[in-house]
């Protein structure tokens, strides 16, 4: 089949998981709300237009709500692109916020380079973090699954740990560090929304690494042991290093995503628990078939979603878990190989009779000239 062909094939097959996800959570909707009508308002058209107007405020939450899992989603898109099933995307990017928030708040610098100083040393650490896994893939032949998996709450406790014992403030009712300097914020676009300059950074990286993966040797190598280890071993491509090397970059970009949401929506480190934003880039990656140039719409989407949930809780007592259950029925027919298979193999003879006949005609062509 040709990529144009495949590419319609997926969007379609994308659509159709979509509409059945939200066709599961009208289900759960009529069960649990008074006015099913409203609650279906909330979660498809009030993230948007409110009161028949532009709710112009929700859009900057929306756009503001996806900086993080636009950098998770580009994380796990360029791991599962080689294959490697690493979920440490999690906990690094807490490892990335409290880095950050340490070096907003004990390392004084001049306003821009505070900032910017505090992510590449947050994105440092979590690359660093993420050789465990890949070093334990390569080396002992270990699962990056499940190390990663853990690691997470390992960081989990390490993080805390440090924050209850050794940077709290005190003087505070709740555990959290001491204000970060003002030279370390990252700044909001639109005062009183919760859209910062990082959605724009995490725009322009995400077209730093559609250049990377489908512009360089070590993009192509990468996808190259994604769709086949062992050819790509036979070929002369290092696997081990380019196993290695895609979850340190994963590594990189959580880190660097943790920091960027902590400086611009926080004025002090306060996460208590795994922030939900790893989990939440596997549904991206997914979405958006380890494609990082579809990761940002695959973002916006599912803070879409996420919106809607949020306002059904406050209007129409819907659990604001709803956006789980859709989440996890959108994961489910995305990752099962089999859905709509019949329709991509139909779409296959399809295109070869096409081209079948088109051979046939040029040949009769000739003959005929």
């Amino acid at each position: 089949m040709e990529n144009k062909h495949l590419m319609a094939f997926e969007l379609f097959r994308g659509l159709v998981a979509i509409l059945i996800a939200v066709a599961v959570a009208f289900i759960f909707i009529i069960l649990c709300a008074e006015d099913p009508g409203e609650a279906l308002n909330c979660l498809l058209i009030r993230p948007v237009v409110s009161n028949g107007a532009l709710n112009t405020r929700s859009i900057f939450t929306i756009l503001g709500r996806t900086t993080p899992i636009i950098f998770t989603g580009l994380a796990i898109c360029i791991m599962f692109s080689a294959n490697q099933f690493n979920l440490g995307a999690e906990g690094v990017t807490m490892l990335g916020g409290f880095i950050g928030s340490l070096v907003a708040i004990y390392l004084p610098m001049a306003a821009g380079l505070h900032t910017f100083v505090a992510v590449i040393i947050a994105a440092i650490s979590g690359g660093i973090v993420m050789l465990v896994p890949a070093l334990a893939k390569v080396k002992l032949k270990a699962s990056e699954m499940v190390i990663s998996l853990m690691m997470n709450y390992v960081i989990l406790n390490i993080v805390l740990h440090f924050l209850n014992n050794v940077f709290a403030d005190r003087s505070k009712g709740a555990t959290q560090t001491f204000p970060f300097e003002l030279t370390a914020k990252v700044g909001t676009v639109v005062e009183g929304t919760e859209l910062t300059y990082g959605f724009f950074i995490a725009v322009i990286v995400t077209i730093f690494i559609g250049i990377f993966m489908f512009r360089t040797r070590w993009g192509y190598a990468i996808r190259m042991i994604g769709i086949n280890e062992s050819f790509s071993k036979y070929s002369g491509i290092k696997v081990g290093t380019i196993i290695v090397v895609s979850q340190i970059i994963g590594g990189l970009l959580s880190g660097a995503g943790g920091a960027i949401e902590v400086l611009g929506r926080e004025t002090t480190f306060r996460w208590l628990d795994l922030p939900g934003y790893g989990w939440t880039g596997v549904t991206v990656a997914i979405l958006a078939k380890n494609n990082p140039l579809l990761v940002p719409l695959a973002a916006i989407f599912i803070a879409y979603l996420n919106r809607g949930c949020e306002l059904m809780s406050i209007y129409a007592g819907v659990p604001a878990e709803m956006i789980d259950i859709i989440q996890a029925v959108i994961f489910l027919f995305f990752a099962a190989e089999q859905f709509l298979s019949r329709y991509r193999q139909k779409l296959v003879v399809k295109e070869a009779k096409n081209e079948l006949n088109e051979k046939a005609k040029s040949q009769m062509k000739g003959e005929n000239a």
